[in-house]
């Protein structure tokens, strides 16, 4: 019921079910969690690519057949177990989960879906939260996830009519990083888990545990929790691994343009194509000048930051008017970061 392939630290993990549309039944949310766990104690394997088998779909949630016969069967839709409850299997992993969305993703493989640190979705893929119709609530964390993903607006939209959501929808809803052909799914997913693979799995735990922890918190706590970690982990790093590293980024960078990914980053679908100033019209007052308010005689002149370059949905600014954005006279360094 569940395919694994280990391969340069990186672990393929397939839901085997395909007939049944990849159904969550007991044996497989069992042997998920077994699995799971065994991954993440093994320091041969850094990252988790978690896919269906078929085109079909991901996985179909809870198998409704194995419900209709076994009276106990609904305690699976609340059971807060890992081995009962697959979200939070995957959740206690704390080595990267990528989930490559080969099809449709249903009530509880949503749930599954969601519980991943990055998804990677088939033009195929499409997304469904069934509970109402059901008629069951959502016990593996649907109804607070999706909302912090997308907002309530659109998660109240999809959990209250239960529609499906297709993938380019999902991606520029953001609730997947991309959308790619289904025969380029896997070979993108595996690049990108060989990508976090090339980082040493101290720092990928870390990172994970420090953007997952703060995440639940408020910003200033976020911010509390990334200065304590970071003081404790950094005090640790000499001069010389720094300089080690340094140089292997340099000559990865330098293998190709986007960084030495064979897949590299691509836009969201949405035209980037350059827009000349002039095709704005009435969208954007003349440079520097802003609407005079009704009643008033003449337009206030507003001192703004010169512009190098100007697309639909880019707007790159000079250093020095990026620090005098943020507060006058601050002095600020942008180099490190950009």
């Amino acid at each position: 019921m569940l395919l694994v392939d280990i391969k340069d630290q990186v672990a393929l993990v397939t839901l085997n079910r395909p007939d049944a549309m990849n159904a969550l039944s007991r044996a497989l949310r069992a042997e998920l969690h077994a699995t799971l766990k065994r991954l993440d104690a093994d320091p041969a394997v850094k990252v988790i690519v978690l896919t269906g088998a078929g085109e079909r779909a991901f996985t179909a949630g809870l198998d409704l057949k194995e419900l209709g016969s076994d009276p106990n069967g609904l305690r699976a839709a609340n059971a807060t177990e890992p081995s009962e409850n697959p979200a939070w299997a995957v959740i206690a992993c704390r080595k990267p989960v990528i989930g490559a969305i080969n099809g449709v993703a249903i009530t509880g493989g949503f749930e599954v879906a969601l519980a991943c640190d990055v998804l990677i979705a088939s033009t195929k893929a499409r997304f469904a939260d069934t509970h109402a119709r059901v008629g069951i609530t959502p016990g593996w964390g649907l109804s607070q996830k999706l909302s912090r993903l997308i907002g309530p607006y659109r998660a109240k939209e999809l959990s209250l009519s239960g529609n499906f959501l297709d993938a380019r929808t999902a991606e520029a809803w953001g609730l997947v990083n991309r959308v790619v052909a289904p025969e380029e799914l896997v070979p993108v997913a595996l690049q990108l888990a060989a990508d976090m693979a090339s980082i040493d799995l101290d720092m990928l735990i870390t990172y994970k545990a420090m953007i997952d922890d703060g995440y639940e918190t408020t910003l200033r706590q976020g911010l509390e929790l990334e200065q304590a970690r970071s003081t404790a982990h950094n005090r640790h790093v000499t001069p010389e691994a720094v300089e080690a590293r340094r140089a292997g980024i340099q000559a990865r960078g330098g293998r190709s343009k986007d960084g030495g990914s064979k897949y590299p980053l691509r836009p969201a679908s949405r035209s980037t194509s350059p827009l000349k100033v002039e095709e704005l019209g009435s969208h954007c007052s003349p440079a520097g000048e802003l609407p005079a308010k009704r009643g008033e005689g003449a337009q206030r002149r507003l001192d703004r930051p010169k512009i190098l370059s100007l697309r639909k949905d880019l707007v790159f600014l000079r250093r020095d008017d990026l620090a005098a954005l943020v507060h006058p006279g601050l002095q600020v360094d942008v180099g490190a970061s950009g």
